[in-house]
């Protein structure tokens, strides 16, 4: 049976970001003083009682707002509620019940499903304060007592959450899913993209730059290949960075890239290849990842005969050292070409696992050495004596040479084209590691 999926829920700044983080292990939240920083659903996998769950931390909810974003919050709030088997409901202690918390309980009643009252910020040991009973007014049931900042009444919590498990959850290991980043500058329609790849309204989706604050895990298997997506912040210039949330959704996002098999590098078609563009790429490219290159808000660009090719001549003159990565044209508004998707995240992912034995890759390097001598320097001369592949993601290789010193860098690319040329390897990096031995 899959894993369990656990809720956690409430108003704005009650600490459900500070609990997910701590039984996280990890910052994985955004955590600040401010109301509606946790704006998306962010999920995480935990283990208690030897039974693994997915947890996952919402936005907090103002049902009365009339401000978009908080509107929109709740609409991912409710997603979150209806997606869970168990809910957990927060509330502060320190500010008391609210008009808010009411609402709110109203609406998880109407859910059917367990929910536990979390009474969050009591923050002594022994005795919870006689205040905190005024929560029994909420009608949800019994209450629990925590401090998510001390991490007191933890157990008890996770407890009352096992209990409400069938026995067979949650011992499902997900294997062979390919883990994708969406990256790119704000506002060039990741979280757009997102929707549009799965279907459903998943990820808060606005004009205004700086919407999407977290690295958000989604799951979802189509024709028997699991993927996680992963949608992250917009990456802005450093200079430009002046938020300290902003500063956290920066080290997030290059945290992703770090984390996927493959990356979405997403460019606005309008804004064409910018300088942060690059720079994204080039992380992705040096973290050694398959990639792709999406030019979204295709549908905006005035066409004429050769416009895309053209296009795709830019792109690959801007970023020189991904000339490998296929350039795909979408319109996450439109759906245009984004079915196309999946299918080639499946192609690079397979082309970065790819190996070649070592008879084979040594045919192919003697050819090539045959076809273009190596380079010599001061009448001494590259020998190159075998090559063998001792990785994947990405595809690396070591060289046994007679002197490293004489391996340039235009052979090395020379080497590199040719593997390309018979094995493919496209929308993956290669990587080289020169060895010097002495010559039998």
């Amino acid at each position: 049976m899959s894993k369990p999926i656990v809720a956690v829920v409430g108003r704005p700044n009650v600490g459900k970001s500070t609990f997910f983080n701590y039984l996280a292990g990890s910052r994985i939240s955004i955590v600040e003083d401010t109301p509606g920083v946790t704006r998306d659903r962010i999920y995480t996998e935990i283990e208690w009682r030897s039974k693994k769950f997915t947890l996952i931390d919402t936005g907090g909810i103002e049902p009365y707002s009339e401000d978009i974003i908080m509107q929109q919050m709740k609409r991912q709030a409710e997603i979150a509620i209806e997606t869970a088997d168990v809910i957990i409901f927060m509330v502060d202690a320190k500010e008391g019940m609210t008009a808010t918390d009411k609402e709110v309980a109203t609406m998880l009643r109407k859910s059917q499903k367990p929910v536990i009252l979390t009474v969050n910020k009591v923050d002594k040991v022994g005795d919870p304060p006689p205040e905190v009973y005024e929560f029994y007014n909420l009608a949800i049931g019994e209450m629990i007592v925590i401090s998510s900042v001390h991490g007191l009444g933890m157990g008890d919590l996770l407890d009352a959450v096992f209990e409400h498990f069938p026995e067979d959850a949650g011992n499902d290991e997900d294997e062979d899913v390919i883990k994708v980043a969406v990256v790119g500058k704000p506002n060039a329609g990741k979280s757009s993209l997102i929707n549009a790849i799965l279907g459903e309204e998943r990820v808060i989706v606005s004009n205004i730059p700086g919407t999407t604050r977290d690295a958000i895990d989604t799951h979802v298997e189509i024709e028997g290949q699991k993927y996680t997506f992963i949608d992250t912040a917009g990456i802005r210039k450093r200079s430009k960075i002046n938020e300290n949330i902003e500063k956290y959704s920066a080290i997030r996002s290059w945290t992703a890239i770090e984390r996927a098999d493959v990356c979405l590098i997403l460019i606005d078609a309008e804004d064409g290849v910018t300088e942060q563009d690059t720079k994204i790429a080039g992380y992705a490219h040096d973290q050694g990842k398959a990639s792709i290159i999406v030019i979204n808000k295709w549908d905006l660009v005035v066409k004429e005969t050769g416009t895309l090719e053209e296009y795709r001549r830019q792109v690959n003159e801007s970023l020189g050292f991904m000339t490998y990565a296929p350039v795909l044209f979408i319109s996450a508004k439109t759906g245009q070409r984004v079915n196309k998707i999946y299918e080639l995240i499946k192609y690079v992912a397979n082309q970065s696992s790819f190996r070649i034995s070592t008879g084979m890759l040594n045919d192919i390097v003697n050819e090539a050495v045959a076809m273009v001598q190596p380079p010599s320097d001061k009448g001494k001369k590259l020998k190159i004596y075998y090559m063998t592949q001792v990785g994947i993601k990405p595809p690396s290789f070591v060289i046994f040479v007679n002197e490293t010193k004489l391996f340039h860098y235009s052979y090395e690319r020379y080497l590199e084209n040719q593997l390309r040329k018979n094995f493919g390897f496209e929308g993956t990096p290669l990587r080289f590691i020169h060895r010097q031995r002495e010559k039998e």
